[in-house]
């Protein structure tokens, strides 16, 4: 394995387990430079590494002189991964965004080969990390969801992430560059498909849209968070923390269709089951800001079900110093559950989720959440905190600093490592992007 700085934070095991393949194929990633300085610190490690583009956006972030464009039809890229990963003997393949139409076929056919499917995604811990997972993270994640497994762990102590100056401006710019991008080298992709819209002019727009609205809601919702953490309202609200209405976790793994099915069902169950002195707080999700305004929508249902002096909608609040003051959360499976419980309030989720499991979170229907969430198993939950941090969690983050990426040696007692690059290059195309639909 390869040596460590002190500076440098620790690996998770997935992330060791990646470091240790001799060629990886890197697909799809985040928006913006991760992935190309993931390659650089693979590269680093003795790693070939070979990476496909599907659009101009993922070619304008990349760094390194080689890569493939695919340029075929969607229903062309399973034989063509087939063959490319027969040909250059790749043990490792590298997403970000499992549920992604060319994801899915990837891992269907990695999974059909043998090959090691290393899984990218936001940090199930935040902020300031990002996780990985062997096969699949979130639902498709191989964790163990056995309160018993936890208990019987250890509670090493980890040392806390460096920060990543994570900021949503910054998100916003390279979400703008890289639809540019793709609208740019649209000719060189013909086929080109995307798991969300990429137009070049209205996605800038929506996001100049997100900060008007950041802008105008921290005007409407002035003197709301002192409000909702003093003394008479604190305890007394349920939190609802919403999630981005393209999410994967709602469309895959949640019985909800879409973000205002959810909202609906809340609503309905609260009108009827809560305590009258309890009221709602129903939050959006920043990253969904640009897209979608439920404002109207809670209204109509709120008026409907005849509780609107018990509902709040909000935007911008400081979302730990909430936690801190909510009596429960609702939620169908966002990450927001992981924090609550880190902040000791208690959670229901209504989908599949990576933290779902009797005895962390509320195992009753949510008719009886209402009346009595019950108190967050902080041992647990400390045990799979930490275990989550062992595992799966590396300090980075896909928009800004990844200080988990940083160069590393590579051990001097490893000949492997030493001899596996020239070996590899000898098999392996030359460095230059290469058009590949019909390779």
């Amino acid at each position: 394995m390869p040596t460590t700085h002190a500076t440098c934070p620790p690996w998770p095991t997935a992330f060791r387990a990646l470091v240790d393949q001799r060629h990886t194929l890197i697909l799809q990633g985040p928006m913006g430079w991760f992935f190309s300085d993931l390659a650089a610190l693979l590269t680093q490690q003795g790693q070939h590494v070979t990476k496909v583009h599907f659009n101009g956006g993922d070619e304008i972030f990349w760094r390194h002189p080689g890569a493939l464009r695919f340029t075929g039809r969607p229903d062309t890229l399973a034989d063509w991964l087939r063959g490319l990963i027969k040909r250059q003997r790749i043990d490792a393949v590298v997403l970000f965004g499992q549920m992604r139409p060319v994801h899915c076929t990837a891992r269907e056919v990695a999974s059909e080969l043998g090959v090691g499917i290393f899984v990218f995604e936001e940090g199930y811990l935040r902020p300031n990390y990002v996780t990985i997972e062997r096969r699949g993270v979130n639902a498709l994640s191989r964790l163990p969801r056995a309160a018993s497994f936890y208990a019987e762990r250890e509670q090493p102590r980890h040392p806390a992430p460096t920060p990543t100056t994570q900021n949503i401006q910054r998100t916003a710019l390279i979400a703008a560059a890289y639809g540019i991008a793709a609208a740019a080298l649209r000719p060189w992709y013909p086929h080109q498909t995307y798991h969300r819209s990429l137009n070049p002019v209205t996605e800038p727009l929506r996001w100049a849209r997100s900060y008007v609205r950041h802008l105008r809601y921290q005007i409407s919702e002035h003197g709301l968070h002192a409000r909702l953490t003093g003394a008479d309202l604190s305890k007394r609200w349920f939190l609802v923390p919403l999630q981005v209405q393209s999410d994967s976790q709602i469309v895959h793994h949640s019985p909800y269709t879409s973000v205002e099915a959810f909202i609906s069902d809340v609503m309905a169950s609260f009108a009827e089951h809560a305590p009258d002195e309890t009221g709602l707080v129903i939050k959006h999700h920043p990253m969904d800001r640009a897209y979608s305004d439920y404002q109207r929508y809670i209204q109509r249902e709120a008026v409907r079900l005849k509780i609107s002096h018990r509902v709040v909608y909000l935007h911008d609040q400081h979302l730990p110093t909430l936690l801190d003051h909510a009596r429960g959360v609702v939620t169908i499976n966002s990450t927001v559950g992981l924090q609550a419980l880190h902040h000791g309030a208690p959670v229901i989720t209504l989908g599949e989720s990576v933290y779902s499991m009797p005895g962390l979170v509320y195992s009753g229907s949510l008719a009886a959440f209402w009346e009595d969430p019950g108190e967050v198993d902080q041992a647990l939950y400390l045990r799979f905190r930490h275990h989550l941090i062992a595992h799966t969690q590396l300090n980075a983050s896909f928009y800004a600093q990844a200080p988990a990426l940083q160069a590393r040696p590579i051990s001097p007692h490893d000949p492997f490592r030493q001899t596996k690059r020239s070996e590899l290059s000898a098999e392996l195309p030359s460095h230059r992007i290469h058009d590949v639909a019909d390779a």
